[in-house]
């Protein structure tokens, strides 16, 4: 057995997303259909059960399985506080085809105030997307200025 050359493995970051899901199998068909997601490994259990996969959405590794071993998916939890920040090219298209693919919009697509466009959904698996797409840098002051500006107006 080799070595490992590197603390973290090629092609991942330090913290990388593991979802626990009620159904991981139709999970994974849904954010391939619904996210464009790439499947890169599945493991499953002798009961049938995804003990592992990996998807990358975006180029982004996010690991997942079944609900076992004590642990629980959001469904059967009634959602979860845990949510995944999505930027892509064309955050319009692909927010439209996970809403088509069954997502539930919680926030609507819209130009933000940081300078990004995003909107929000939720999967039917329990977890919630912001998917968006980053249409202005800006600097210190101007996302201060515009915040301030947010929040004078916000609750009118």
């Amino acid at each position: 057995m080799a070595k490992a050359k590197k603390s973290v493995p090629e092609g991942f970051t330090a913290v990388t997303p593991m979802l626990t899901l009620d159904q991981a199998a139709k999970a994974i068909d849904w954010y391939q259909t619904a996210l464009g997601a790439q499947v890169v490994s599945v493991n499953p259990g002798p009961d049938g059960k995804i003990m592992h996969a990996e998807i990358r959405v975006a180029g982004a590794p996010i690991m997942l399985h079944d609900a076992m071993m004590g642990s629980k998916g959001p469904l059967e939890m009634g959602g979860s506080p845990a949510s995944l920040w999505l930027f892509v090219d064309d955050c319009d298209a692909l927010f439209k085809r996970a809403i088509d693919a069954g997502g539930k919009e919680t926030m609507a697509m819209a130009d933000q105030f940081w300078g990004d466009r995003c909107g929000m959904l939720t999967d039917p698996f329990g977890y919630s997307w912001a998917i968006a797409t980053r249409k202005e840098d800006l600097t210190p002051a101007e996302l201060e200025q515009r915040q301030t500006q947010f929040f004078k107006t916000a609750g009118k």
